[in-house]
């Protein structure tokens, strides 16, 4: 018999809405925020709406994990434990925690998930996370299939990757140019997005290289094509990014993975979805329709050239055609995608800046906007907002439902009714009744009496009745059956919910080793630099504890003279074609080169090509 290994989608959740409609469209696990200490400070919630989260995720066996992925000032470290006994008492799944004094806290048996911001990329790193009791680890985006299937096979804590959203461009937890800039710390969940803003690049010389793009903004994330490799390489959490996204945005998106699981699992057996529960959708998902700036693999497959958007940060959304002729007021369009009034869309002008405009009434292929653009044929089109998709996304736009087969049983006093769902979950009610032999066959209506599951989370899968006799029981009757039993499993199904506990930590796993006459290494480097994080006492203490003997504070308490402020895979040299690495030319240009923000300020850029990485410098002069 073949072993289904349960893999996970999931989805993002900004607040309770976004999360049940998240459960709605097919999550198997949802993450977010709780009112501090999470790694977008804008994404906050309340424990009661995380508590209304929990109860109405649990129904479908759908994981709720609470994000507290912040580095901590020692002022905050009690805020934070009791914060977490209350995401405990009301349910929570799991934490994703970046700080390692959350080790020394007086914690409740709650799991733990590693989040990305631990820069969790080698083998050793994760092992190491394993070993101190973490269930999950977040990589890296950076990692390749081939790094991420090594990461697997060193140790077998379940694995989490990105598969769609926005991509930070240096390795998460790595960078400080935020706090350096604007004095808002990334790790404190208040990044500045200054990868999203224009620069200069500029050689040693003063010759301006490029002038007024983007140049370390990424397209957005889609692994679509990739799913089945990634689960063969090990990974069993797909993760969709976007705790700052809107209702519609989750809602189309998880969909959207939801089908392309689902129609994976039937060609694959060996993997099954983790939660209950089947989606009936009412709208078509199409992730292109929903916020993107140009889709990307990443680093999956190595480094290839497709990952950057110099020419803008915002939203591109799906291609719609090319601008044949305009006419006075009107723009024909060539294109096969239809259109409504309403729709927003956007094209590049000829300097590259992205401009947009919306359609006030439409004629076939020919659009009349609210304000004239100045276009020329040949233009590309893109739709930004698709106002027809946008209003069924704004309604209810899916339904979940949990299988259930009925039987229907008599004993000496009248029937016993059994309801079984599809996690076998069950129960059987005993119901006194006088027994009346019935004039017509009553199968056909008991069925349908038992069919009518309306606004409950439960659809029938079968109905078997198991009488010696055709005997009557008005439809009446019946429907008050049925409801007291969809009510009871409910409850059942949440006094029934398996809640996992947290790994052994390592002080016994590092015992046990020892009882086997295994050495026990040590677990971190003695000399940690700021790129550890270390942001309090408690911090500090745990390294210690590991075998630490030098460590830097953090970089939001003491910045380091001519520190690195970013460190990342994506390469200026490589995407201007200077790589000799990959085929590129000599540069024309005399390095060191220079990003220039438009008030001057300016940030070196070193290429460290043995890692394979460009690092972003203040320029000290």
């Amino acid at each position: 018999m073949i072993a289904c290994r349960p893999i996970e989608l999931l989805a993002p959740a900004k607040n309770a809405e976004c999360a049940i409609a998240a459960v709605d469209h097919g999550a198997d696990a949802v993450y977010i925020g709780a009112s501090r200490f999470g790694a977008r400070a804008s994404a906050g919630n309340s424990v009661e709406d995380i508590a209304r989260v929990v109860e109405y995720a649990h129904l479908y066996r759908v994981r709720v994990y609470v994000t507290v992925n912040t580095i901590l000032k020692d002022d905050e470290l009690a805020d934070t434990e009791h914060l977490i006994w209350e995401l405990y008492r009301v349910g929570v799944d799991a934490l994703i925690v970046q700080d390692m004094a959350l080790l020394k806290l007086r914690l409740p048996p709650i799991p733990l998930h590693a989040s990305t911001q631990m820069d969790n990329r080698t083998p050793e790193k994760v092992k190491f996370l394993h070993r101190l009791g973490f269930s999950q680890v977040v990589l890296a985006r950076e990692l390749s299939l081939a790094e991420i299937a090594a990461v697997h096979r060193s140790c077998d804590v379940p694995l989490e990757v990105f598969v769609h959203g926005a991509l930070c461009v240096s390795y998460s937890g790595c960078c400080y140019v935020s706090q350096h800039c604007f004095g808002r710390s990334a790790n404190r969940g208040e990044c500045a997005q200054f990868c999203r803003l224009k620069f200069d690049l500029v050689d040693s010389d003063g010759q301006t290289i490029e002038r007024g793009k983007h140049l370390l903004s990424l397209k957005d994330m889609n692994r679509t094509e990739d799913l089945e490799c990634l689960l063969d390489a090990g990974v069993s959490s797909l993760k969709i990014e976007g705790r700052l996204k809107d209702v519609t945005y989750v809602k189309n998106v998880t969909a959207w993975y939801r089908q392309q699981l689902d129609a994976l699992f039937k060609r694959r057996p060996e993997f099954r979805r983790a939660s209950s529960g089947q989606v009936f959708l009412k709208f078509t998902p199409q992730v292109e329709k929903s916020f993107n700036r140009g889709f990307t693999h990443y680093f999956l497959n190595g480094r290839t050239p497709d990952i950057f958007s110099f020419h803008t940060p915002k939203s591109l959304g799906e291609e719609v055609g090319t601008v044949k002729e305009v006419r006075g007021k009107c723009i024909v369009v060539a294109g096969v995608k239809p259109f409504a009034n309403g729709d927003g869309l956007c094209f590049l002008d000829e300097r590259g800046n992205l401009q947009g405009f919306r359609v006030n009434r439409v004629e076939g292929n020919k659009l009349y906007p609210a304000e004239m653009p100045r276009l020329r044929p040949h233009t590309r089109l893109y739709r930004n907002f698709d106002k027809a998709f946008e209003d069924a996304l704004s309604r209810p736009s899916a339904v979940r439902k949990i299988a259930v087969w009925w039987t229907l049983s008599e004993y000496s006093e009248g029937f016993v009714l059994e309801l079984r769902d599809e996690d076998e979950v069950s129960l059987a009610v005993a119901f006194p009744y006088v027994k009346e032999p019935a004039r017509l066959s009553q199968e056909a209506n008991i069925k349908a009496q038992l069919d009518k599951l309306g606004n409950t989370p439960f659809q029938t899968a079968g109905v078997r009745l198991n009488c010696t006799a055709d005997w009557f029981i008005p439809s009446s009757v019946l429907s008050g059956w049925r409801r007291e039993l969809t009510e009871r499993l409910v409850k059942v199904r949440k006094i029934n919910y398996p809640r996992q506990v947290r790994l052994l930590p390592v002080p016994f796993i590092r015992a046990e080793e020892e009882r086997n006459g295994h050495s026990a290494l040590h677990d971190v480097p003695e000399e940690l630099t700021y790129l550890s994080n270390v942001m309090n006492d408690k911090a500090e203490s745990f390294y210690r504890e590991h075998g630490a003997v030098r460590i830097a504070p953090a970089f939001e308490r003491c910045e380091p003279a001519g520190a690195a402020l970013m460190f990342c895979r994506h390469c200026l040299r490589y995407s201007l074609g200077w790589c000799k690495r990959y085929g590129g030319t000599d540069s024309p240009y005399r390095e060191p080169f220079f990003l220039v923000l438009g008030d001057g300020r300016r940030f070196r850029l070193v290429f460290d090509c043995k890692e394979c990485q460009m690092k972003v410098y203040a320029d000290e002069k």
